[in-house]
């Protein structure tokens, strides 16, 4: 087995709320591997939102060391971690993040634009990237002429479309009802089995337990495998 994808060693986030300090993340380590279906578990201000942002580039830790595919996070700047964003990150969001006046297809080309990936490209890419989800014949239509998992679906098509390493999911399922999460779980599972790293975060142990590995959070600390401690959490 090659190197993992993720090396988080020991990272530390505090926050003075109150005059208190508040351990967000305290001491967490993990290592994910290339191809994993993880999911990151945990209540409200647990740290999970924490630890995403830290996974995800969009914070730095105050002490500890995260590596993702080899490179120091924690050594970049803001535009090269803006640049390890764009091209080895996908981002799926509770919310869809959809621009309501642009086209399923015109939202799964918008990362692609941003990039300067020339228009002819672009179109193909987006539309292999529908075609994944099952939405190719969708293309033409607004967000707010799709359903609540139709629009998570092209949410996820744009996620893909750069060919991130790693996608990221946070409550990817929060806006959909129970028979449309079971869709967009299914093709999470789909994708995760053609080979994308897929980081699920949740606080239901319902939609954690669709990934191949759990792992808790409370406290700011991370349990592996922690069976016991993710049935007796307050999980809401």
């Amino acid at each position: 087995m090659g190197r993992p994808i993720i090396q988080i060693s020991n990272l530390m986030k505090t926050y003075k709320l109150g005059g208190e300090t508040v351990h967000a993340l305290n001491k967490v380590s993990i290592q994910i591997e290339k191809g994993e279906f993880l999911a990151i578990i945990g209540p409200s201000g647990s740290g999970k939102s924490t630890l995403m942002n830290m996974i995800g580039c969009l914070d730095r830790p105050q002490s500890g060391r995260y590596l993702l595919d080899g490179k120091d996070i924690g050594k970049m700047n803001d535009n090269q971690l803006a640049t390890i964003r764009n091209q080895k990150i996908g981002f799926i969001f509770q919310n869809f993040n959809l621009l309501t006046k642009l086209t399923a297809l015109e939202n799964v080309e918008l990362p692609l634009l941003y990039s300067g990936v020339p228009a002819k490209e672009r179109r193909e890419r987006a539309l292999e990237g529908l075609n994944k989800v099952g939405l190719k014949d969708r293309g033409g239509h607004l967000p707010t002429q799709l359903s609540g998992g139709q629009q998570q679906r092209v949410a996820i098509a744009r996620a893909l479309v750069g060919n991130p390493a790693i996608l990221l999911a946070d409550e990817p399922t929060g806006a959909l009802d129970s028979k449309t999460s079971k869709e967009i779980l299914l093709v999470m599972k789909e994708l995760n089995e053609l080979g994308h790293t897929i980081i699920l975060i949740t606080h239901d142990l319902v939609i954690a337990k669709q990934a191949k590995r759990i792992v808790a959070i409370q406290d700011g600390q991370l349990v592996e495998n922690g069976g016991e401690l993710i049935g007796n959490m307050a999980i809401y």
